[in-house]
């Protein structure tokens, strides 16, 4: 793959994105980001920070040219929002912030969480005018989600199953204050699964359960699975979890967790830039990781 891309010539002219958290290390972002810079040419390049004196480093942001954009990663997603010149509507609704746009001097705050999670849905053809949502989970993507999902106004309703009782009901009673959704809560179980999941459209799937190294876990029994269903699951590694296999298996629509990383990066990218993204390369850098 790399001998389709030029070699980088960084100058005094390029343009610096990064990546803000801690730890960094497992990040695959700089191999997206870089790649799609190369792809199109442009004079950008992109790192990872290991950031732990968050305010120090917005203030370096403030004072250095050539900065276009960061994205933001545990544990600076919500504490950053204080040091941002402006947050936009969704992600000010969801209290957190995954990607800053600088611009003349301004640090602006998106959430490409919540957009890149709509696009993996679209992108797959599925249409949510009028359709009815099981999310699996009330913690930070869900969250984001959740909001994505009310702000578009599109879904009919909202169901919200999760572990933490006290987390659940404050992202309900927040997408009740914020938005006109209608949702509904209860408990991650079998019992909840089995009376909630037939009336439901789409199952998302927003928890850990599942991801590597304990891939043999789920917290949906296949029997409650049914062909009208279309299965979204956050988690990307592995590529196809035990949900999304057994979904599968009964013939629903399935959507694999690295749709909305993938979505969540070409979200930034376009931020960044203004240029469409190279999506299939960014799925390639993606892929090859996990394959």
């Amino acid at each position: 793959m790399t001998d389709n891309f030029f070699v980088m010539d960084i100058n005094a002219q390029t343009k610096l994105c990064g990546l803000l958290g801690n730890p960094v290390d497992h990040s695959l972002s700089p191999a997206i980001h870089n790649a799609a810079f190369q792809k199109l040419g442009l004079n950008f390049v992109y790192l990872a920070f290991r950031v732990e004196n968050l305010a120090g480093a917005i203030q370096g942001i403030r004072s250095l040219g050539n900065l276009r954009g960061f994205s933001v990663t545990i544990p600076h997603k919500v504490a950053v929002i204080p040091f941002l010149d402006e947050v936009e509507t969704t992600a000010k609704h969801i209290g957190s912030v995954n990607t800053i746009v600088v611009e003349d001097g301004k640090l602006t705050g998106y959430n490409t969480d919540a957009s890149g999670a709509l696009r993996a849905l679209q992108s797959a053809g599925v249409s949510l005018k009028g359709k009815r949502v099981l999310m699996l989970g009330s913690g930070g993507a869900a969250r984001a989600i959740a909001f994505a999902l009310a702000m578009d106004k599109a879904i009919a309703g909202l169901t919200i199953l999760g572990v933490d009782e006290k987390e659940r009901r404050g992202l309900v009673t927040d997408l009740k204050a914020r938005t006109s959704i209608h949702v509904e809560e209860g408990p991650l179980s079998e019992d909840w699964l089995g009376r909630t999941i037939k009336d439901n459209h789409i199952l998302l799937h927003c928890t850990p359960i599942g991801m590597h190294p304990k891939v043999e876990e789920s917290c949906v029994p296949a029997s409650l699975l049914r062909p009208h269903l279309t299965v979204m699951d956050i988690v990307y590694n592995p590529l196809e979890t035990k949900l999304l296999r057994e979904a599968k298996q009964a013939g629903c629509l399935t959507i694999r967790g690295l749709e909305m990383f993938l979505n969540q990066a070409i979200g930034q990218f376009e931020l960044w830039t203004g240029q469409a993204a190279p999506a299939d390369v960014m799925r390639q850098v993606l892929e090859s990781r996990f394959s």
